[in-house]
């Protein structure tokens, strides 16, 4: 019997499928799109730091939104367009850059659901305990959430990431537009059952985490909406359900990251596997900024006052 364990260091990205017409489109329509991920994320988190009237824990724990964006498409998209102008047979890959790929993009999409969860607490509080809202959400609960929602992300992806990096590889293909955890352990020949049992478990805890969350705070928004009188508190709640916990951006991201994972187990169709890995990164990073940004009152208000001062400004 052979052995088939090399452990080779460097790996082969097979990427997207362009072809030599479609090429230069794909890697514009890439860079462009990264290029205003870049813009409007960094804008978003460079004026909630500047403007004092925006240190609010809404806006502190929403900025995490953003950060997580440009660091999880800071790491694909630079090396998607890179391997798009290179045919598929020189898409090489060191394997430590691969595993810091595979770490930063499991933490992208962690992070993404433990924010909104942190989200979904503070306008829980916000809509259904006003009165205690500063007394809860003060700046020492602020940072507990933050802290913990990148912690919990980082070790949960590290327990992943680490089950992997244990294996030995007998492949060198990552079958996929960029690095993650299923495509390492599909390089190795040893049994990846824990790897399955965990990245299993891991999902279903994340996924009924966030979904949970995010339905009971919908659900109590919804029962103070239908037992209050109060119209500035009611509209304040749709506000809410319309704009910072935002259905058609996180159900973009639920069915996206599902398919993603459910099509790692038919090799047939990954094609569409691919597609659903890019959107799950392009999407919710050039929408956030919007849905959750441009249409916060305050942000429009500070951009409005912005763009009104350069009107008035002399000219020489």
């Amino acid at each position: 019997m052979g052995n088939y364990t090399y452990n080779s260091f460097t790996l082969q990205l097979e990427g997207l499928k362009v072809t030599e017409h479609s090429m230069y489109p794909v890697f514009v329509f890439f860079l462009v799109s990264y290029i205003f991920i870049m813009f409007t994320n960094v804008g978003i988190v460079v004026l909630v730091f500047i403007e004092r009237s925006l240190h609010h824990p809404m806006y502190l724990l929403f900025c995490n939104l953003p950060i997580n964006d440009i660091i999880g498409n800071s790491i694909m998209v630079p090396r998607l367009l890179a391997d798009i102008l290179v045919p598929p047979s020189e898409r090489f890959i060191n394997y430590y850059e691969c595993v810091v790929q595979a770490f930063t993009t499991h933490m992208f999409g962690t992070t993404s659901h433990t924010v909104l969860m942190i989200m979904a607490f503070d306008r829980y509080v916000a809509i259904c305990n006003p009165l205690r809202y500063a007394t809860i959400m003060n700046n020492k609960m602020v940072i507990k959430l933050i802290v913990s929602a990148w912690g919990v992300a980082f070790v949960l992806v590290a327990v992943l990431l680490g089950l992997t990096i244990r294996l030995n590889r007998c492949r060198t293909m990552i079958t996929n537009p960029f690095c993650d955890n299923a495509s390492l352990f599909k390089l190795s020949c040893e049994s990846v059952f824990i790897n399955n049992v965990y990245g299993l478990s891991f999902t279903v805890v994340l996924f009924t985490a966030s979904i949970g969350s995010v339905v009971l705070t919908y659900i109590r928004i919804t029962a103070v909406c239908l037992t209050s009188n109060n119209k500035a508190l009611n509209s304040k709640a749709l506000k809410t359900c319309s704009t910072h916990l935002s259905p058609c951006v996180y159900l973009i991201m639920i069915l996206c990251g599902m398919l993603f994972i459910i099509l790692h187990r038919f090799p047939q169709y990954s094609d569409y596997r691919k597609l659903c890995a890019i959107l799950f990164h392009i999407i919710p990073g050039s929408l956030n900024p919007i849905i959750y940004g441009i249409q916060s009152k305050e942000i429009r208000k500070f951009l409005s006052n912005l763009f009104q001062a350069r009107k008035v400004l002399p000219s020489f």
